[in-house]
């Protein structure tokens, strides 16, 4: 049984103590964390009460097991991740820089992260959301298609398909992505951009533009543009409707926005409205940034629900209402 489901790299993260200090000279360096965009995202959505699963791979080594007994230990599936013998599992070294900016050095290529292979039908059960990451497609042209070979099989079960972009230029290599990101694009349900993706996939040049051109897609429902710090806005073919972000002190933004899928994916099964899970998003989001490590933040469905109940009781976070068509 998994209600939701994610198929994708697992990595561990090594990251630069301090700022400023380019991967090319030696420095200090904190890790190894557990990791990957979809492993961040299944965690969070396990940790928030939802039944869950991850199809990828790992190395039989101590960076596959520390990103194991963290899974497990959540109460995520790993029954569908592969344990290879052969290769080292992957990692990403990080930067940060003063401005709030990032630099990636990802060891993917010829690693288990890349080489799980599609389920056979019927391997899992009750799945009702399927996520993609872009950064996932983007690793590699064999895992791609797997991935994609996935999503039809799901898509073609009922499940619907929520996808963030995730574009990490480290791996924008090759164009023919842009051929899977279309196909992608044809299946979602759930589309989870910031504002440069969604002008980047559209190839609009405003924002009104591109979520018009989103929702020409007919199984599209729902989009979410993420805007860190200053909230999102949630679009529905109906209207769109905006909710604030939660003022923490932010100690690391990795994977802030895959905590902020996983919750809002979370509230969506739960039976949330769609303000409700992008508020429980939010939340999440501000509690993984408030820790060092991608997957470190303290997300409980109590810390979730603490934050969303003291924010609204003295209004720190404002949430505004519109509506227009899309």
């Amino acid at each position: 049984m998994a209600e939701i489901l994610v198929m994708g790299e697992m990595l561990v993260e090594i990251m630069r103590e301090q700022e400023d200090i380019p991967l090319s000279e030696p420095g200090v360096f904190k890790g190894p964390y557990p990791s990957g965009a979809p492993a961040i995202f299944i965690d969070t959505a396990a940790r928030l009460g939802c039944d869950t699963a991850i199809i990828g791979g790992v190395g039989k080594d101590d960076f596959g097991t520390c990103l194991l007994d963290r899974l497990k230990k959540d109460g995520v599936d790993v029954s569908h991740v592969i344990e290879s013998e052969k290769c080292a599992t992957g990692c990403a070294f990080v930067t940060y820089f003063r401005d709030g900016s990032r630099k990636f050095i990802f060891h993917m290529g010829n690693t288990p992260a890349v080489e799980a292979k599609a389920p056979a039908d019927g391997e899992f059960q009750g799945v009702k959301y399927m996520h993609i990451m872009g950064c996932s497609l983007m690793a590699d042209k064999n895992f791609a298609q797997e991935i994609l070979k996935t999503m039809r099989l799901f898509s073609g079960q009922g499940a619907k398909i929520s996808f963030d972009p995730n574009i990490r230029k480290e791996l924008f290599t090759d164009a023919s992505i842009h051929d899977v990101i279309r196909e992608v694009m044809e299946h979602t349900v759930v589309f989870l951009p910031g504002a440069e993706e969604l002008l980047m996939i559209t190839g609009q040049e405003t924002v009104e533009e591109a979520v018009k051109t989103c929702f020409e897609y007919p199984r599209m429902e729902i989009l979410v543009l993420k805007n860190g710090s200053k909230g999102c806005r949630i679009y529905q073919r109906d209207g769109m409707t905006e909710t604030g972000a939660y003022p923490v002190r932010q100690v690391d933004a990795t994977g802030a926005g895959d905590s902020f899928d996983g919750a809002f994916l979370a509230g969506l099964v739960q039976g949330k409205s769609v303000k409700e899970a992008a508020r429980m998003g939010a939340a999440a989001g501000a509690l993984n940034a408030a820790a060092f490590g991608p997957m470190e933040g303290k997300i409980t469905q109590e810390t979730v629900r603490e934050m969303i109940e003291k924010n609204e009781k003295y209004r720190i976070c404002e949430d505004t209402q519109q509506t227009r068509n899309v």
